[in-house]
């Protein structure tokens, strides 16, 4: 049996990658209007996003397509919230990268890392306006609650938690 060429890779974050990393979030943020204060476009870890996720209880990766960056995402510990939630942050993909089912992946390995890092919930902060990652979420089995922790995102307005364990 042959196995299929997959044109996408996932792997974790390297030091290298943190120019093209934060390139492609500000042009998705950007994309999407979620540009200025209160977005996740302004968090000072999108200049160092190898060294932000390099703390223990938190992992990032990137998807490569032909060594080309088109998506990230990954989980942290929930700012200012309990030690058993971690958040799902970062998560964005380049058009080239959206609708071939690499955002379930991404959520499907956020999930397993969480388990094995001890957390039980994954919440996550996002806005209407990103209204296929809004679906997915709701697909993945992620519920509708308040805002948690102490992400500095004022001007996200959907809240999502899901329970992993």
């Amino acid at each position: 049996m042959t196995e299929i060429n997959h044109p996408f890779q996932f792997r974790p974050i390297q030091k290298e990658d943190n120019p093209k990393v934060k390139k492609l979030i500000q042009e998705v943020m950007t994309e999407f209007g979620a540009v200025g204060e209160g977005y996740s476009i302004t968090d000072s870890e999108v200049n160092a996003m190898f060294e932000a996720y390099s703390e223990p209880r938190s992992q990032f990766w990137v998807l490569t397509k032909k060594e080309k960056i088109v998506g990230c995402g990954g989980i942290a510990q929930l700012a200012n919230g309990d030690v058993e939630t971690c958040e799902l942050r970062k998560m964005y993909f380049r058009p080239e990268a959206r609708g071939h089912g690499m955002g379930k992946k991404m959520v499907n390995l956020c999930f397993e890392k969480a388990k094995q890092l001890g957390y039980k919930k994954v919440y996550l902060e996002t806005i209407a306006r990103m209204s296929q990652a809004n679906i997915l979420y709701q697909r993945m089995g992620f519920e509708k609650t308040s805002k948690m922790g102490d992400t500095g995102h004022s001007a996200c307005g959907a809240f999502y938690v899901k329970v992993v364990n």
